[in-house]
């Protein structure tokens, strides 16, 4: 008889969702962009490097408390936005802001959430979510969208501009996972009935399964599949910064732009007044062969600093972050904080509420221990002394 463990670490969370999560799903967050080389390469290539370990030094007192983008947080660490967050838990943003909130981190929500920012702002306690916003061709409704969300305290816009195309995801193909022929939809069917926990926890009581933020756009869907010639069609190839400047002169709260892979887009993203920048290459699910934003950061941090504006604007690293030391490596390397994707969606696939509160204290307790043992009393003074090249 095998009995389940207590998950110590991502890898743990990971195999308990790909037990608990119907195929199409796990691959849903699994998979990446064809052969699938980046989204693999973003897990390896923290290994390059290696921390400094120092001993002998007055490690009693450890801070990982910060202030960023205009707010206090228990660490430089944010749930990132992930779509469909609703079908890997029942209402599962819900759960995952609950849980960011007890552990004082920073929930962004996703566009293509199930569960609405109105939804999700139920059950605010203290600071608000922040937002990701795709870009779409029907600029008015992007417009009341925002509209929207900053009605409902929303402080923080994320807005995500390496999505000019959706890349090809071969899992998804495999999978029918977006196609509504007979053959696709019976494959499905057994899928999700082979895990009747999911099925009666998310499938069944886990509805509406919709995306909330866009059920105005497309009134009458009652399912996911109804909303998926409107979101394919609004997917906009014709995205330049002259429309990210529409957005700064619309909205009033702080500005970040994600998916940043160039110095001189980073930038052109000080130029057009975003407070922030996040380094990422999408997980690996657009450009299958696109660098490690890792590999990139110290390229675009030294940029910024050697045009004067560092100063201006906040470095965060999305990409690759399995394990609490990743983004130690990333704050030495320059970067104001890192965003989980997968990690955090794994725990919450797997356990829920509980389980992504108990990754975040996890994460808590090894950057205070990894600080520790590198002779690091503030986690606010890392810098690449710290590091070694492996």
């Amino acid at each position: 008889m095998r009995y389940p463990i207590t998950p110590a670490g991502s890898e743990d969370f990971r195999q308990a969702a790909k037990r608990r999560l119907p195929r199409a799903l796990f691959d849903y967050i699994e998979g990446g962009a064809f052969a699938e080389q980046t989204a693999q390469a973003n897990v390896h290539s923290f290994s390059r490097w290696r921390l400094q370990q120092r001993v002998l030094r007055d490690v009693e007192h450890i801070n990982l408390a910060v202030n960023r983008l205009g707010q206090p947080y228990a660490a430089p660490l944010a749930l990132g936005p992930v779509g469909l967050a609703g079908m890997m838990a029942r209402r599962g943003e819900t759960q995952a802001y609950r849980a960011a909130q007890h552990e004082h981190i920073p929930f962004c929500a996703s566009t293509v959430s199930l569960c609405g920012i109105n939804e999700i702002h139920q059950h605010r306690d203290t600071q608000p979510a922040w937002f990701q916003l795709y870009m779409m061709r029907d600029r008015d409704f992007v417009a009341q969208l925002l509209d929207r969300v900053q009605a409902q305290g929303v402080e923080v816009l994320v807005v995500t501009v390496d999505l000019a195309v959706l890349g090809v995801r071969y899992r998804d193909v495999r999978n029918g996972f977006e196609s509504s022929r007979g053959l696709a939809k019976l494959n499905r069917f057994y899928d999700f009935v082979s895990h009747p926990q999911w099925l009666w926890d998310v499938g069944i009581k886990g509805g509406p399964h919709v995306f909330g933020n866009l059920t105005d756009a497309v009134p009458n869907a009652r399912q996911l599949t109804d909303f998926k010639s409107w979101v394919d069609a609004q997917f906009d190839p014709r995205v330049t910064w002259d429309d990210i400047a529409w957005i700064r002169s619309r909205w009033p709260g702080k500005l970040v732009i994600k998916g940043i892979l160039h110095s001189d887009d980073a930038l052109q993203a000080v130029k057009v007044g975003a407070d922030g920048l996040i380094i990422s290459n999408h997980g690996g699910r657009q450009l299958d062969g696109a660098p490690c934003p890792i590999d990139i950061l110290p390229e675009v941090h030294q940029h910024l600093v050697n045009q004067g504006c560092r100063d201006r604007i906040e470095l965060w690293l999305d990409g690759g972050l399995r394990n609490p030391q990743d983004l130690l490596i990333a704050l030495a390397l320059g970067a104001d904080g890192g965003l989980l994707g997968r990690a955090w969606i794994y725990a919450l696939a797997g356990y829920g509420e509980f389980g992504v509160t108990q990754l975040l204290k996890q994460w808590r307790k090894a950057l205070s221990v990894s600080l520790a043992l590198m002779g690091c009393n503030d986690i606010n003074q890392l810098n690449e002394s710290h590091l070694i090249r492996s």
